[in-house]
């Protein structure tokens, strides 16, 4: 009988069964791409990663990133709690396993360090691997039926609802507090005319809705909808998190900053999220964004992949 091992941990949180699941195929030589995919939409997780041995002997590991439907070129809770669960053994495909490790994704290099404490991990941070881009502008209208809100509860002082990615697109949009947060629906049919007139987006269209308040800016309550790629709801998404602290830092007037942002997320799934992000801006560019959070140990086990 041919198995493989999984392990599954609770990324960005400290407690067990909050947070965003993920499950982790520590080693998937021998896997085919559609194995992968059966795979991932078999966990049916918003993620599940597969690590490889790196093309490059100088990095840590190769990883890839299934959704239930597709592969992604990067994604903040994989890498997180990726990293966690690599950074617990001794060694990775015979190298041993110090503070920091490296990445090959499709996006690019992500950088990982390893907080440690009595000898075991107990936070994981990653750096995105891609600077900010900013893409096309889309309409209120367009935001408000994907969710089922009317299309004045949009804030559109800041910015308007626009694409934005340090690694992988979303769209995000403010919302204008956290009662109508709570009340937005995802509405198929408007995530589906929204993919169909959107061309700057990498994968199907995820959506990205937070709300804040100008007494505490820089603390965040969010919500990520994605059921095109069945995703009807995502408790933690560290790349739209990534995405959004670094699109609000450029629009900062300080030219120089260095800001640590907290957004929670999952709160309405009963799935509370803390994810952590440093952000750094020189001469009015961003020019670092890390996304740290916690991990917690969940399952393991082997997929019987033939009798």
């Amino acid at each position: 009988m041919h198995t493989i091992s999984y392990v599954t941990v609770d990324v960005f949180t400290s407690a067990r069964f909050e947070g965003n699941p993920l499950a982790v195929i520590s080693d998937a030589r021998g896997l085919t791409d559609a194995e992968m995919q059966k795979i991932a939409t078999e966990f049916n997780y918003s993620e599940v990663t597969f690590v490889l041995p790196p093309e490059d002997p100088e990095n840590s590991a190769r990883v890839r990133i299934f959704t239930p439907t597709m592969e992604i070129p990067f994604a903040g809770h994989p890498n997180v709690g990726t990293a966690y669960v690599l950074g617990q053994r001794a060694e990775i495909f015979g190298k041993p396993v110090g503070d920091r490790l490296r990445f090959e994704e499709e996006a690019g290099i992500v950088e990982v360090s390893l907080k440690r404490s009595g000898g075991r991990v107990t936070a994981t941070a990653i750096r995105a691997p891609q600077p900010l881009t900013i893409g096309d502008t889309i309409a209120e209208e367009t935001i408000a039926r994907c969710v089922t809100l009317d299309p004045g509860v949009i804030v559109t002082t800041t910015h308007a609802p626009v694409f934005a990615s340090v690694g992988l697109n979303f769209a995000v949009a403010e919302l204008n507090g956290l009662e109508t947060l709570a009340a937005a629906r995802p509405n198929l049919a408007g995530f589906q005319a929204a993919a169909g007139r959107q061309a700057t987006s990498g994968h199907d269209f995820s959506l990205f809705l937070y709300a804040r308040t100008s007494a505490d800016p820089w603390h965040i309550r969010a919500r990520m909808f994605a059921p095109l790629d069945n995703v009807p709801e995502d408790p933690a998404t560290g790349s739209a998190s990534a995405a959004l602290a670094a699109y609000l830092v450029s629009l900062a007037p300080d030219a120089e900053m260095n800001i640590r942002i907290t957004i929670e997320q999952g709160v309405e799934m009963g799935r509370r999220s803390v994810i952590a992000l440093d952000v750094a801006k020189s001469a009015g560019i961003v020019t670092d964004v890390v996304i740290s959070g916690s991990c917690v140990p969940v399952m393991r086990g082997e997929i019987l992949l033939q009798d």
